[in-house]
């Protein structure tokens, strides 16, 4: 769950980084920062990227899935819809941004992952 909630946390900064540029940010505050998840480094984002991150961590701690799947490829859909339309938007964004900002290790974990849980889900299906 750290790497998922990591990979959660670049992602957004990335995204606020690019469409937050005028807005002013501060260190994101959670719990899931309190308790080391992202180590010495939370990330620098807006109000509203930080909210975002913070329901995301939250939604993703209580998941009662496992293995958990990716929030894309679940069935339930815990995410509000504005919630999940938001990660939608800004997962197009920041994922093909993630192999040129110096993170091509964990958007390939990430990629591996999401093609792991769609052949298990082909593989229940017969």
């Amino acid at each position: 769950m750290r790497r998922d909630l990591r990979t959660l946390a670049l992602f957004v900064r990335i995204y606020c980084d690019g469409n937050h540029r005028d807005r002013e940010r501060a260190k994101h505050r959670s719990p899931a920062v309190d308790s080391g998840v992202y180590g010495d480094s939370a990330a620098m984002l807006c109000a509203d990227c930080s909210q975002h991150l913070s329901y995301g961590e939250a939604r993703r701690v209580f998941c009662a899935l496992d293995p958990k799947p990716f929030c894309a490829h679940c069935e339930v859909h815990c995410f509000k819809a504005e919630e999940r339309a938001w990660n939608r938007q800004m997962m197009r964004y920041a994922g093909p941004r993630s192999l040129t900002r110096g993170f091509a290790r964990q958007a390939a974990r990430h990629f591996a992952g999401s093609v792991r849980t769609r052949i298990r889900r082909l593989r229940n299906r017969t």
